[in-house]
């Protein structure tokens, strides 16, 4: 097994990683961890109001310009193996053997850290579904008896990403991450998403504001780091650490 950091991002929809974790993925990327997005769907259906709103728009099309969004923020963000599964959105629904088939992701992947959505998203269920899906995705991956002979996961965290409306969805960050030296590669990554334009500025301001929750956790306005921009996550498991 290689001895290169790796992560993954499993996303519900084709711009979902730009948005909440487009910072971490380019800061990881610089330091040389090869970080892995898998798209469970392009969010054609219910997150491209703006492709729907040309005359004659037809779900193909829409799905091709949100691919090739996708694809044109994963260069922008250094993104090393970009997965489209194109399962289908609003519901997005998994079958067994669409499981399995990220189950094998999972493993040749062997990731160090893992991101997804927010386990409780009233506002958007296909959001909660693919986080569901990555935690028993992960178990199975870590299960000696699913494919014996396959190299089996072992315990990487689970990082939540912010989700759009945090106060409704019981999302409590225990991790800011500053982006600021990346922040420049995590715009040009949103500016990417033309189907969703309106959440540029608001994604924009959501960093700064987070910027300022990482100095004031790094040491306090007066001794801590400053930041300009940063991103918040939520950990699942317990972290173990040699120093608090």
């Amino acid at each position: 097994m290689s001895d290169k950091k790796t992560a993954l991002v499993i996303s519900a929809h084709a711009a979902d990683f730009v948005w909440r974790c487009g910072g971490a993925i380019a800061l990881h990327a610089d330091k040389g961890c090869d970080v892995t997005v898998v798209c469970l769907s392009f969010g054609e259906r219910g997150e491209s109001a703006k492709l729907w709103k040309q005359k004659d728009m037809t779900l193909d099309r829409v799905k091709a310009a949100r691919r090739a969004e996708s694809e044109k923020a994963a260069r922008a963000l250094g993104v090393h193996d970009l997965i489209c599964f194109d399962l289908g959105d609003y519901p997005l629904r998994m079958t067994d053997d669409d499981k399995y088939r990220l189950v094998e992701v999972i493993r040749k992947v062997q990731p160090s850290f893992m991101l997804s959505h927010s386990q409780y998203d009233p506002y958007n269920t296909d959001h909660m579904y693919a986080t569901q899906v990555a935690l028993e995705t992960r178990m199975i991956a870590q299960a000696w008896g699913h494919n014996p002979g396959e190299s089996v996961l072992g315990a990487p965290q689970l990082y939540l990403f912010e989700p759009h409306q945090t106060e409704q969805m019981g999302w409590k960050p225990d991790v800011f991450l500053d982006i600021t030296s990346v922040w420049d590669k995590k715009r040009a990554a949103i500016e990417c998403m033309e189907g969703q334009e309106h959440l540029w500025e608001f994604y924009t301001r959501v960093a700064q504001n987070r910027a300022n929750h990482f100095q004031r956790n790094s040491g306090g306005q007066s001794g801590g780091r400053a930041a300009k921009y940063a991103e918040g996550f939520q950990s699942v498991f317990p972290r173990t650490v040699d120093d608090l």
